[in-house]
């Protein structure tokens, strides 16, 4: 039996903390209407529809107007629960999950919480029916109990989160079904789990953290990428000092996606292409952002303050769909916004900086960038090398291999993880389900999923703006000024 069965009390629902937002906020699109139109998102999700939607005039906004959005929408509304930093999982012999979304990434994910020792797959919930029954054969096959099937429409979601034998609710839907998932997940006494990114507007991110603060539910992005190896290796070899003070860091996700955004199958709707019909800036942070962010240890003693995006012209989809696409094609009706190439300058409160870069709609091998760079050495990734003082002194780049000894315990004990991503995810929901058995502290929070994603609304407003700086809110409220524990953990007693 589990040891916390009993969901919180439900809370009332969150109004909006500025006037700023309530534009955004009257917005409630159905999937359906949100996947199949062309229309833009007002105010670049700050909830500011004077400064433009998703047709973003030629000129943008000015760099004064920016500022002004980004204050009004992230400045720190008055703290309405305690903060959820530090706070420890109940512990429990098992963890009951539901999962939403059964697309390519949930049927893959539920996998690896089924590969997972004290994980129970209770709920499975797609509008799909035959990728939601898909995942429950998949259960049972795996020795579990049937579980419950969702598939009745598109708010059925909402009948998993009631649920009285769900302790984790898992999202891999679209990315703007991400926040209203989330929110209900924690509204019904959930912790919950939201691939990246988590939401899409500033107003939402700071209703996510203050549900968090309110119904003592953690909210977390789960970032697969903060458990590489390689960001995992670097991030204990930065703790331990060896790049001596850092100075700078740069993550990315540059990933050629034309073929797969054109593909019917593949991106449900298509959702994920039609994102470039509403916003220039950066849509995909976190994978990038994520890694580094732990290196600096951003929101355990220092901060990121501001960001300045810019963006080159959206010339790559058109591109694409005109020699691959036929006349009749729907595409056909989108008008391409968003910036081929976004470039972001993040400053932290310590004087450090962060590049940021997004690209999917040019020809490029795949690269994260992850590098971290410090008084004492560099690192950078794709491919991997590293110069360190005092062993390297010719200028000449060192193989990384030989600093394995330096690889974190998750993954000298998992040597060979299942799972895509080259062990990447396991190691992930390994680690969240342990923390959730044995009442750990998550490895990262709300804070930080707000901060990871804060970048895309913030980062079109900032391209719009000529690459004027804006602030990035202190989701902590000041927390962020004590030391405290992350992603460099100890390996726990079981």
């Amino acid at each position: 039996m589990n040891d916390d069965a009993r969901p919180a009390s439900e809370p009332q629902g969150i109004p909006p903390h500025s006037g700023a937002a309530d534009e955004v906020n009257r917005q409630d699109p159905s999937r359906r209407s949100v996947l199949w139109t062309t229309a833009g998102v007002a105010g670049a999700g700050l909830g500011l529809g004077a400064l433009g939607g998703g047709t973003a005039s030629a000129a943008g906004a000015s760099a004064p107007e920016a500022v002004a959005a980004a204050e009004a929408v992230g400045a720190a509304p008055p703290r309405q629960g305690r903060t959820m930093a530090g706070v420890p999982f109940e512990r429990r012999s098992t963890v009951r999950v539901g999962i939403i979304g059964l697309g390519n990434r949930g049927d893959s994910m539920i996998d690896l919480f089924l590969a997972v020792p004290g994980v129970q797959v209770k709920a499975v919930c797609d509008t799909v029916r035959d990728k939601a029954e898909k995942a429950a054969k998949k259960v049972t096959a795996a020795g579990q109990p049937a579980p419950a099937v969702y598939a009745k429409d598109e708010h059925d979601y909402e009948n998993l989160c009631k649920r009285g034998d769900i302790d984790f609710v898992y999202v891999a839907t679209p990315w703007e079904l991400h926040f209203p998932m989330a929110k209900t997940a924690m509204l019904n006494g959930k912790h919950v789990g939201v691939e990246c990114p988590i939401a899409m507007r500033l107003d939402e991110l700071w209703q996510l953290v203050d549900l968090s603060e309110r119904t003592r539910r953690h909210c977390m992005q789960l970032e697969n990428c903060c458990y590489g190896k390689n960001e995992m290796r670097v991030l204990r070899m930065a703790h331990a000092g060896l790049f001596g003070e850092l100075q700078h860091g740069a993550g990315a996700y540059n990933h050629d996606l034309r073929e797969l955004m054109f593909d019917p199958d593949y991106y449900e709707g298509p959702w994920r292409r039609l994102w470039h019909t509403r916003l220039r800036g950066d849509l995909y942070p976190n994978h990038g952002f994520g890694p580094v962010a732990n290196y600096m240890d951003v929101n355990r003693g220092d901060r990121v303050v501001s960001i300045s995006s810019f963006g080159t012209t959206p010339l790559g989809l058109a591109a694409y769909r005109k020699e691959h696409m036929e006349p009749g094609d729907p595409s056909w009706k989108e008008s391409y916004i968003g910036a081929d190439r976004t470039i972001s300058i993040v400053q932290t409160a310590k004087g450090r900086v962060i590049r940021l870069e997004h690209d999917v709609s040019s020809p490029h091998p795949y690269s994260r960038i992850n590098s971290l760079g410090g008084t004492r050495g560099v690192f950078e990734d794709y491919p991997e090398r590293i110069y360190l003082e005092p062993t390297n002194t010719n200028h000449q780049w060192d193989d990384f291999k030989k600093y394995a000894e330096w690889d974190h315990w998750l993954w000298k004990e998992h040597a060979n993880p299942p799972g895509g991503h080259g062990g990447m995810d396991y190691i992930m929901v390994f680690r969240l389900m342990q923390c959730m058995r044995l009442g750990l502290v998550p490895d990262f929070d709300v804070y930080d999923a707000a901060v990871w994603t804060a970048p895309v609304p913030l980062s079109h407003l900032s391209i719009k703006a000529k690459g004027a700086p804006l602030p990035i809110p202190d989701f902590t409220r000041g927390e962020w000024k004590k030391a405290r524990s992350g992603m460099d953990s100890e390996k726990p007693a079981e």
